[in-house]
């Protein structure tokens, strides 16, 4: 068995060694590492080894492949983040990368595999072979690039990312570009005032407060006498369960509100009031949530982002041609008490 330079073919397989140093001894000892089904490939992962090896960053070849580590990684990460978060993280791990990459050894991903995975789902990745959307792809981005980073800073299984090295899938102009005028927004909202979650939308607008910020806002929490709401916490649906827990940052805050958001707080306290007097023994949630169902009972969080959608559509609200204004067709028909 003859070894030239560094290369030696066992059985079926190619091998080689590298001379890697030891950062606790100093001492330089040799390194084999095999199963290469040609000597090219064999040669290849030598030439990167000794790079590694020269820098300090050498790791040792491991079988491990991506599947197997993000669902260490998913783990390691269930105390760290915020259970909707996690389950982000799972849904798009599960369906969009292992289905693809999963069965790759993750010390053999190259940036190129990573653009062509993200190309692949921008064309082909979501239900029915239709395209996922470039906003989409860049949150699978964002969760591999956390995942591979830590594969170099903390596992050592990786001497550099290849994520980060990856062409970068990237919104269109118009898609980046989607925010809404101060006239939008107007309309928006005079297209919701007959719905009993305007003031829902209303707050939203005049707050910057996120969904589920709102969604787990009590009455304790709203003093219209100082016009003002305390945020803290926030609520999401996860398998069905309805969870509560902190804000993004972990903070609680106190956001003022101006005198027309103060009457509009007022006019849907008093219509939920209203609405428990009505429900009478079926009212089972009890004077604490401030947007609520027709029983007492938290909104779901979709309710209010599919509304959003519903309203749109319903009365066509678009942007105008020169950018500052909408249109709104029908906003004055009878309009459905969701």
């Amino acid at each position: 068995m003859a070894v030239r330079d560094g290369i030696v073919k066992r059985g079926k397989t190619w091998s080689y060694v590298v001379r890697v140093k030891d950062p606790e001894t100093g001492l330089s000892r040799p390194r084999w590492v095999g199963g290469f089904a040609s000597e090219a490939d064999a040669k290849a992962a030598r030439d990167q080894a000794r790079v590694t090896a020269r820098s300090g960053h050498y790791v040792n070849r491991s079988p491990v492949t991506v599947s197997s580590y993000l669902d260490q990684w998913i783990e390691a990460h269930a105390v760290q983040v915020k259970p909707k978060t996690l389950q982000d993280y799972r849904h798009l791990i599960d369906r969009h990368v292992k289905p693809r990459i999963g069965g790759v050894r993750i010390q053999a991903v190259r940036p190129a595999q990573i653009t062509k995975l993200y190309r692949d789902l921008l064309t082909e990745g979501g239900r029915s072979g239709a395209g996922l959307s470039p906003r989409t792809v860049e949150y699978v981005h964002a969760v591999l690039r956390k995942a591979f980073r830590d594969a170099v800073l903390v596992d050592q299984l990786l001497a550099s990312n290849p994520v980060e090295r990856a062409k970068r899938p990237r919104a269109p102009a118009r898609e980046r570009g989607e925010i809404w005028t101060a006239g939008q927004l107007r309309v928006f909202l005079d297209v919701a005032r007959g719905y009993r979650l305007f003031a829902f939308f209303h707050l939203a607008a005049f707050t910057g407060a996120r969904r589920g910020e709102l969604l787990n806002l009590r009455w304790r929490d709203v003093d219209l006498g100082r016009a003002e709401i305390r945020i803290s916490g926030s609520a999401a649906v996860i398998g069905g369960t309805r969870i509560e827990g902190t804000t993004k940052s972990g903070r609680s805050r106190t956001v003022s509100i101006d005198a027309g958001t103060v009457q509009v707080m007022k006019e849907h306290r008093a219509r939920q009031a209203e609405e428990r007097l009505a429900a009478g023994p079926e009212w089972i949630g009890g004077d604490e949530y401030v947007f609520s169902t027709g029983s007492g009972c938290p909104v779901h969080p979709d309710t209010v982002s599919s509304l959003i959608g519903d309203l749109i559509r319903a009365y066509n609200v678009t942007a105008g041609e020169d950018g500052t204004g909408v249109s709104c067709l029908a906003k004055d028909e009878a309009r459905a008490q969701p």
